[in-house]
């Protein structure tokens, strides 16, 4: 078991620079936001689920989880199915047992039930890719109704470029962990969309490490699922490495939508960007969202920025948004985060309506341009067109009804 504390004292010769300042404006000091100093930072990671402690919501890592939906995971029960896995036969993807030296290079579980995935998945899905791959490589994820574990396995060899997309549906419950393993030179994009069956429960780490100068585009989108937690965690093996994590999910009455990142910027030098962007509607709808960006003290010249937008389109709902940030040198170029809650702009629904737009309609417009450009940024175009047409179908379904 390996314990990382992040919320460590900057150096000697960092806190002599800070004596030197004591004035040195907010992001070019040692700097915490949220609780106890950053001690919600802790990770313990380990390949043993005994390590882990009995899940609570009183423990940082599992605040706001679906806990009673979950907790069949947390003691380790043997699977009772599997999922299917489908791809094109060009594809570069082939099964390895667990033993595989190319299995466990980027991902140590960081949460019990990462542990129990790890320890219970027979086989893993390894997709490697060198040389430019110009069209996206589809991994289509079906859940049969049983309980399944999945381990998947994504090499970028150095100097290559792929589009890989995870594409879950169907029913069950599935816990999985996703390496991502980006060497030097490559820039690797992975679309991961849950549009699972309403009675369905997914539970993923995804683990990525960065090589020098190397480009990871993570994209993370949600729409179905009973209970959905998608943990990210990005680290940066080498100086040059640039990370965006984009995001989007749409709540429904009774879902819960949780995502939980963590960017660790652990090499000098390095860029990361953070959006994610959620709605939510109908009775008990909840989302989270917890980004936690860590610099530590020898990742200087770090520039790094995380925000997360909501809006709460009916009575009922509840979307719980924290950022945290912990800066533990005096040397980045720009570090800060935003995070938003909010129902619909009544002055931009007075707009569209002065204009001869009903009601209804301008709120539905508003809600697709929330999305909008968060989408376009995305570009995968199958994907931006599946997930537009997705929020209109999401509207369509339920009426959206005025808030008191």
């Amino acid at each position: 078991m390996t314990q990382l504390n992040y919320s460590a004292e900057p150096s000697e010769l960092e806190r002599g620079k800070l004596d030197d300042d004591p004035d040195a404006p907010l992001g070019l000091r040692p700097h915490s936001h949220g609780l106890e100093g950053g001690k919600h930072l802790e990770r313990t990671f380990s390949f043993d689920p005994a390590d882990f402690p009995e899940p609570d919501s009183h423990q940082e890592l599992w605040r706001f989880a679906a806990l009673p939906r979950l907790r069949p995971l947390f003691a380790g029960p043997a699977p009772t199915g599997t999922v299917d896995y489908s791809f094109s036969d060009d594809a570069p993807v082939s099964i390895v047992p667990m033993t595989d030296p190319r299995v466990d290079r980027v991902h140590t579980p960081f949460d019990r039930i990462s542990a129990v995935a790890r320890q219970k998945a027979p086989e893993a899905l390894l997709v490697e890719v060198e040389g430019e791959r110009s069209e996206p490589l589809t991994v289509a994820v079906k859940g049969s109704g049983a309980l399944a574990y999945g381990h998947l396995v994504v090499v970028a060899k150095p100097h290559s470029t792929a589009t890989v997309i995870l594409d879950h549906a169907g029913s069950g419950t599935f816990a999985a962990n996703v390496e991502l393993d980006v060497g030097d030179g490559a820039a690797l994009t992975v679309v991961s969309i849950q549009e699972w069956d309403d009675d369905a429960v997914h539970v993923a780490a995804h683990s990525a490490r960065l090589g020098r100068d190397a480009k990871l585009r993570h994209i993370n989108v949600t729409f179905g699922g009973n209970a959905v937690r998608i943990s990210p965690l990005v680290s940066f093996a080498a100086p040059g490495g640039d990370a965006e994590l984009l995001g989007l999910f749409f709540a429904d009455a009774g879902q819960h939508i949780d995502n939980r990142l963590l960017v660790d910027h652990t090499a000098p030098h390095c860029r990361s960007r953070v959006n994610y962007r959620g709605a939510l509607q109908g009775e008990k709808a909840r989302t989270v969202w917890v980004g936690d960006v860590v610099i530590r003290p020898q990742a200087v010249g770090t520039d790094t920025y995380e925000a997360n937008r909501n809006l709460i389109l009916t009575d009922g709902a509840r979307a719980d948004s924290v950022p945290n940030l912990e800066i533990l040198t005096g040397e980045v170029i720009g570090a800060g985060h935003a995070s938003a809650t909010g129902r619909l702009d009544d002055e931009q629904l007075f707009y569209l309506q002065a204009r001869g737009i009903d009601r209804e309609q301008a709120r539905r417009l508003i809600v697709r341009g929330f999305f909008a450009d968060l989408i376009d940024d995305i570009g995968v175009p199958d994907v931006v067109s599946r997930l537009l047409a997705h929020v209109d179908r999401e509207l369509e379904l339920t009426h959206i009804e005025e808030l008191a």
